[in-house]
């Protein structure tokens, strides 16, 4: 089965119903996306599938074939950080780090669709992704951030 990830192609073995998850852990080395509670309720592996946010844990790799995949590992580009990842260093969001893939993938999925979130938004958005440190007003504060310095961006 071929799959586009990250902007590549690339060919994987697995069977059709393992979950995408382990596919991009196990078989493609993509250790970015988490494992945390294998059910789609935490948010540790959320990745892009033709830009909008899914949990790669409960998705079966046969039903992303030809589709665009991105993981945490292609959000920065040659250019750089990705600027919700420049956002999320700028306003020390992460603790432990192990939630923070998932968030950044789900913030980014928001900001593609709405680049101006309000607090409303931002926590409709993203509660979907437990942190277990608590710092959801980091988080907030980052999107908020990421948005200005996506509209920055846009306008240079």
């Amino acid at each position: 089965m071929k799959l586009e990830v990250n902007g590549n192609e690339v060919e994987i073995t697995s069977e059709a119903d393992t979950p995408l998850l382990w596919v991009l852990r196990d078989e493609l080395g993509l250790v970015g996306t988490k494992y945390g509670c294998g059910i789609a309720q935490c948010g540790a592996c959320t990745v892009h599938l033709e830009g909008r946010a899914i949990r790669s844990c409960v998705t079966p790799v046969s039903a992303v074939a030809g589709k665009r995949i991105q993981t945490i590992e292609g959000q920065a580009s040659d250019q750089g950080l990705s600027p919700v990842q420049q956002a999320w260093l700028e306003t020390d969001v992460a603790q432990c780090g192990y939630c923070q893939s998932g968030q950044i993938m789900a913030a980014t999925a928001l900001l593609s669709s709405n680049p101006s979130p309000n607090d409303a938004d931002i926590d409709a958005a993203m509660a979907g992704n437990i942190c277990r440190c608590g710092t959801y007003p980091r988080i907030r504060k980052a999107v908020h951030l990421a948005a200005t310095l996506m509209s920055e961006e846009q306008g240079a």
